[in-house]
C-alpha cells in the first residue's frame, strides 16, 4: 500500500475526524470566551473595583526611555499580571463549561443505561430442557 494511501485511510478513520472536528470547535469556543471575559464580565468588575481596567494592570522592572525627539531609547519591562488575571478568568470559564457539558452527557448515558431492556426470549433449547426438567419433577 503506498504512503499516500495509508495516510488517507489513517485521515479518514472516524476517531481522526471526531477530533479536527473536536478542535475547531474548541478554537472557537475559545474566542467565545476571551470575547466573553474581556468584553462583558471584566469591564463590570474593573467597575467595581474603582474603574480598573485589568488588562493594563502591570508592575513596570524597568521604564521606557524616550528622547526629546520621541523616539524610544529602552523599551518597558513589564509584568503584566492583569493579562494573566483575565487568562485565569478564561480558563475557569472554559473549566466550567467543559465540566457541566461532560456532566450532562453522563447524565445522559446514565439514563439510556438505565433504560431496562426486556430479557431476550429463551432458545429452544432452553424450552425444550425446561419441559424435560419438568416431565421429570411429575415422575
Amino acid at each position: 500500500m503506498s504512503l499516500l494511501k495509508e495516510f488517507k485511510a489513517f485521515a479518514m478513520r472516524g476517531n481522526v475526524m471526531d477530533m479536527a472536528v473536536g478542535i475547531i470547535i474548541g478554537g472557537a469556543f475559545g474566542q467565545i470566551v476571551n470575547s466573553l471575559v474581556k468584553e462583558v464580565i471584566m469591564p463590570p468588575i474593573g467597575f467595581l473595583l474603582g474603574k480598573v481596567d485589568f488588562s493594563q494592570l502591570k508592575l513596570i522592572l524597568v521604564k521606557q526611555a524616550v528622547d526629546a525627539a520621541g523616539t524610544v531609547i529602552t523599551k518597558e519591562v513589564a509584568v503584566s499580571y492583569g493579562a494573566f488575571i483575565n487568562t485565569i478568568i478564561n480558563f475557569l470559564i472554559v473549566a466550567a463549561s467543559v465540566f457541566m457539558m461532560v456532566k450532562v452527557m453522563s447524565l445522559a448515558k446514565k439514563k439510556e443505561a438505565a433504560a431496562p431492556t426486556p430479557p431476550p426470549a429463551p432458545s429452544n433449547q432452553e424450552l425444550l430442557l425446561g419441559e424435560i426438567r419438568d416431565i421429570l419433577k411429575q415422575k
